[in-house]
């Protein structure tokens, strides 16, 4: 495949050195905004920049009918615009808060969780997340999506906010440490024991490779989608 990698920093350059391992050719390395001409004419972009520039990166590419996989967090708001960009254009998007396949695989275990504890009211819930002091958007995107898992699967909580749980909004400690890829875990205490479920990552190579991945599936598909269909959770 021809990939484009649309924001080139340190996320970008390991998804080059992957995507390269794997036998493909990336065709651009930007970062700036993406055009007709400076994008190559590839088969699909993978979009790893900064959340004030996102949408206008993602919007760009779709207008030009090249399916984006995109895995910049902070920008959801516009999410829905997007979505209705890659329909009317007749290509595809792939949004992932997180593509490491352990982080997909634990997104399914959470909300296993979750259905099992929706009827213990003695347990309340509590997310936490640490990343590095370079991480921009708090809460991370993986968390923001644990607790939609939590939302779909547990009556007890509507909304999320930053720091404590109260009554129906699950709180998330939000940790900027040192160098952390990502470290993301949910909490369920009573008065008497807790029950914890943890991710911890130890480099970014996971994200880059299911980023990857995730390019490899979308070649050829019209609509939008996420990680659960790629790895048929």
């Amino acid at each position: 495949m021809k990939i484009a990698l649309v924001g080139y920093g340190k996320m970008g350059k390991i998804i080059d050195e992957i995507a390269t391992k794997r036998s493909h050719e990336v065709v651009a390395r930007l970062k700036e905004t993406p055009t007709a001409e400076n994008l190559n004419n590839p088969d699909v972009v993978i979009e790893f920049s900064l959340p004030e520039v996102a949408f206008d990166n993602i919007k760009a590419c779709l207008e030009n009918k090249i399916p984006v996989i995109c895995g910049t967090t902070g920008w959801l708001e516009r999410k829905s615009e997007i979505e209705n960009l890659a329909i009317e254009n007749e290509t595809a998007f792939l949004y992932g808060s997180n593509f490491s396949l352990g982080v997909n695989l634990f997104f399914a275990l959470n909300e296993k969780l979750a259905d099992l504890m929706k009827s213990v009211d003695e347990y309340s819930c509590q997310l936490e997340e640490i990343h590095h002091i370079h991480k921009l958007d708090a809460p991370s995107g993986t968390a923001i999506s644990l607790a939609d898992g939590i939302f779909k699967n547990n009556p007890k909580y509507d909304a999320w906010k930053l720091e404590e749980t109260q009554d129906k909004q699950l709180g998330i400690f939000a940790i900027r440490e040192d160098e952390v890829p990502g470290t993301h875990s949910v909490f369920y205490r009573s008065d008497v024991d807790e029950i914890e479920i943890k991710h911890k990552a130890f480099n970014r190579n996971g994200f880059a490779l299911g980023a990857v991945v995730a390019a490899e599936w979308i070649k050829n598909k019209k609509g939008n989608f996420t990680m659960k269909d790629v790895l048929g959770l």
